[in-house]
């Protein structure tokens, strides 16, 4: 939905995208404009929901949870009542980074953090398994990350 967007807004939305702490100084003169149009554009755009928000990039293994797991997850069955509750469980677990409804053989997509191997085999009995609808999981282990971008591609703006 760009259509409302012309290039001064890309280069501010793709500035912010790559230090969401830049100055409005700064950004201003990156994008050859005085402080207070820079400004009012950012407000816009933050209004019109270009921008969602603003957040750090934390390093996971620092923290004690470098074990990432994509974990496709399947239902029992599908319903409404039935994925709402799991949606609205899913969003509670705060080791579930991510959760995606996707197409295929699975229902669901989930980016999980742990510690090690043993918390995730915990984590996967105790809590995904708690779920009453929960039909079948499999899981993937991040060895390495190879690419690991927090935003739209520049090419996408």
């Amino acid at each position: 939905m760009t259509e409302t967007l012309d290039r001064t807004d890309i280069l501010i939305l793709k500035a912010l995208q790559e230090n969401g702490r830049i100055t409005v100084k700064d950004l201003a003169l990156k994008v050859h404009l005085s402080t207070t149009p820079v400004f009012d554009r950012m407000h816009r755009l933050e209004n019109e929901g270009y921008i969602q928000r603003y957040c750090a990039v934390l390093n996971p293994s620092k923290l004690g949870r470098g074990f990432v797991v994509f974990c496709s997850v399947r239902l029992r069955r599908m319903g409404r009542e039935i994925a709402n509750d799991f949606v609205s469980r899913v969003q509670a677990i705060p080791e579930v980074a991510e959760c995606y409804n996707i197409s295929g053989d699975f229902d669901y997509l989930l980016k999980i953090y742990a510690p090690d191997m043993q918390y995730y085999n915990n984590f996967l009995i105790n809590t995904l398994g708690a779920i009453e609808s929960l039909g079948s999981v499999q899981s993937w282990f991040v060895m390495n990350e190879i690419k690991g971008s927090y935003g739209l591609p520049a090419s996408c703006l």
